[in-house]
Order: C-alpha cells, then structure tokens, then sequence
C-alpha cells in the first residue's frame, strides 16, 4: 500500500500546482494508484476500481440535473434577464452607486449558485459603468463586482468541489446553501457599507441624464411581468425548503415557466436540456473527486493523514477543517484545485466525530471564500470584470476586496462555531 500511497500524494500534488488538467489528472492517478494497490479492474473481490467508480455516482448529480432543467428554461423564456433587471431597479432605487453594484454582483452570484460557473462580467457590463456615473471609483467597483464568486461558489449547487463536500459528508443540499448565501451576503454587504460611505463623504450627485441612461440600460426587453417571471423561482425556492427532491421541484418549476410564457412544451423540453447540458464539466468532476476520494480511502491514505493530524484534529476538528479549506483556496487561488486537499481532510475530520453539517461549511466555504484573496481570481472573477469595468485596475480592485473576504471568513468561522 505504501506504493499506492506515495502515487496518490503525487496525484494530489500535481492537481493542487495547477500544471496538469484537474479532472484528468484525479481520475488517471487514482486508478494508477488503485491497480498499484492491487485492487482488479472489475469482478467479485469485495474492492474493485469498477466499484470505486461507481461509488462516485452519488445522488446529488440528480439534483444538480434538476437544478440545470430549471435554469435552462429560465434563460431561453428571458423570465432570468426580467428578473436580474428588476434587481438592478431595485438596487439603484434603494442605494444609488453602491446599490447597482451590489445588485449587479448579486444577480450575477445568483446565476453562478445555479449554474455552477458565476461570471460576473454578465451584469457587471451594465453596473459596472452604471455605478461609475453615481460618483464611484472604478476599482472599488470592479472589486465588489467580483465578490459574485463567493456566494455563487458556496451557495450553489453545481460547483464540482461543493458537490464533493456534499457527498462526502452524506448530508444532501439545504442547509449548507443557507450558510453559504449568508457568508456570500456578507461580503457583498460589507463592500455595500463602504462604498456608501465614500459616496455620502464626496458628495457627489448625479444628473438627470445619467439617472435616465441607467434606467434604461437596467430596463429588459421582455414583456412579461416581474412578479410572473418570479413566480416559478419561489415555488423552486418552497419546495427547496421543505425538503422535497430538488430534481422534482426543478421539472415543476420548468414546467411552470413553459405554461406561463406559453411556450410549446417540446420547445420548453429542448430549453431544459440546454441548461442541463452545463452539467458536463461538474458531471465528470464530480464523479472523478468523489472516485479519488473512494481510493484514498481504501489504500489507507485518509488513515494515514488522520494519524499524521490526530492531535490537531481531536481538539478543533471543525476549526482544522476550516484552517486546512481557508490555506488551500488561498495558495492554489482554485476552489476546484482545492478539492485535492479538502476531500481527503474532510474524511479525516468526520472520522474523528464531527458534525457533518458544520465539517462541510468549513471545508467548502475557506476555499470559496480564500480563493481570490492574492489575485482576485487568476483566470476568472475579477480578471474578466476589469475589462468592462472602464478605468479599472486589477491589482487596486483586489486590494479594495480583501477586507469584506477576511470578513466573511471570520463570518464563516462565527457561524460554525454555533451550529
């Protein structure tokens, strides 16, 4: 076993550096280092790589399956666009400059926990320009756009390292999700507040002229009330909450935007499975870390690390699941890279007898939180806001972010702490 133990740490380590493909490399090393182990291809031995494989089949796929069917009729109808707008609306009327951004940076957060990939240049092309013309500066702006990522990555329900939390810890969507869009808010809020000070402490006015440019770029081309465009996303949202299958609540809610847009039913089909061809990616990656998982597992690894870390682990489990998660997103700026290290961890730490629940808020939150603290993203997030963001820098939107992160960790860290 010590073979196999030796290839998996360098499976692990060569997908935290950054320089091999990441799903690629998790499922080709741990079937290396499953066959070093001796472990057959398949047949009747109690452990066998087939069988590893298929314990990465886990449940949750179907409900980020119904998730996707629900997200992908939402987009085609433009009940999505009707409903991001009337955010934006509501953001300019209740905060001004720092009120769009927020909108803007929320809306975006939205789509991101839904579909698994949050791109905030989506709204951040008519915020970010939006909140300029309120007064402010534009790296504050671009920074606070960019803080989508953290709610869209802990509050979701598609990101490939939060579902391998989920199905790690065995304890399904819900809560989780809760703790997530409260620690995601917190950021946002945080941001919020200091930019509403700046403006009220320069205070600035804006024209008439810029108030209507802006009011008609929030405004959508669609025609169908807000109130019906939402309609179908509270009844997801209840059902959610009640507890009732996710995949279920996803083909109603579909169903839903179909009969109130009067959309063809085979064309509001071919709507769903568009969305739910997004799954591809957190598919393949999920199967692929929770396989990774199985094997580290079975040739004795997650043992091992827990022996290595049992003092630590035994005190502050939960805090040590947090540590471990918060240095992980930090130094690989990858919540997906981070999934190396906190999977096996979380095995480690629910071994030792730790609540599920708060072991799985600490391990998927530090990394989606920490990921953007040095760069803001090196390949998404703030590097792809800056461009549409107009007089914006990288490097001074990132310094503007890393306050409201810290901020949200030690929100983190407080939450866990009482659950």
């Amino acid at each position: 076993m010590t073979i196999s133990q030796i290839l998996m740490t360098l499976t692990l380590l060569l997908m935290v550096s950054g320089r091999t493909p990441l799903y690629l490399t998790a499922i080709i090393g741990s079937s290396i280092a499953a066959i070093a182990a001796g472990f057959p291809l398949s047949g009747k031995a109690e452990i066998t790589v087939l069988k590893l494989i298929n314990g990465g089949l886990n449940p949750v796929i179907a409900d980020m399956a119904g998730v996707l069917l629900f997200i992908g009729i939402m987009d085609k109808s433009g009940f999505l666009d009707i409903v991001i707008r009337k955010i934006m609306q509501i953001g300019v009327k209740v905060g001004g400059g720092p009120g769009i951004a927020a909108a803007g940076t929320f809306a975006a957060a939205v789509i991101g926990a839904l579909t698994g990939f949050t791109q905030p240049a989506i709204t951040a092309v008519v915020t970010g320009p939006a909140a300029i013309k309120f007064g402010l500066n534009p790296n504050k702006v671009a920074g606070m756009q960019a803080h989508a990522g953290h709610f869209g990555n802990f509050a979701g329900f598609t990101h490939p390292t939060q579902v391998a939390v989920v199905a790690t810890a065995a304890i399904g969507f819900g809560a989780i999700n809760v703790v997530g869009a409260v620690v995601g808010l917190s950021i946002i809020v945080f941001s919020y507040f200091r930019l509403q000070r700046e403006l009220k402490q320069s205070g600035f006015k804006l024209s008439a002229k810029d108030l209507t440019e802006i009011n008609d770029a929030t405004t959508s081309k669609f025609t169908t009330s807000f109130s019906l465009a939402i309609l179908p996303f509270l009844v997801f949202c209840v059902g959610f909450v009640l507890g009732y299958p996710v995949f279920l609540m996803g083909a109603v809610s579909a169903i839903m935007v179909a009969l109130i847009a009067k959309m063809a039913m085979n064309k509001g089909e071919a709507a769903m499975l568009e969305g739910v061809g997004k799954i591809a990616t957190p598919l393949v990656a999920t199967i692929g870390f929770l396989y990774m998982s199985g094997v580290m597992n079975k040739i004795g690894l997650v043992q091992l690390i827990s022996e290595l870390f049992g003092p630590v682990v035994t005190v502050a489990p939960i805090q040590a699941m947090l540590l471990v998660s918060a240095l992980t997103g930090l130094f690989t700026q990858s919540n997906g890279a981070s999934a190396a290290i906190v999977v096996p961890f979380l095995q480690v730490v629910l071994n030792a007898g730790a609540d599920p629940l708060t072991a799985a808020c600490a391990a998927a939150g530090g990394s989606a939180i920490m990921q953007y603290f040095l760069t803001g993203g090196p390949v998404a997030a703030l590097s792809t806001v800056i461009p549409v963001v107009p007089g914006s820098e990288l490097k001074a939107a990132n310094k503007f972010q890393r306050p409201a992160i810290l901020f949200g960790l030690l929100v983190l860290f407080a939450v866990t702490l009482f659950m």
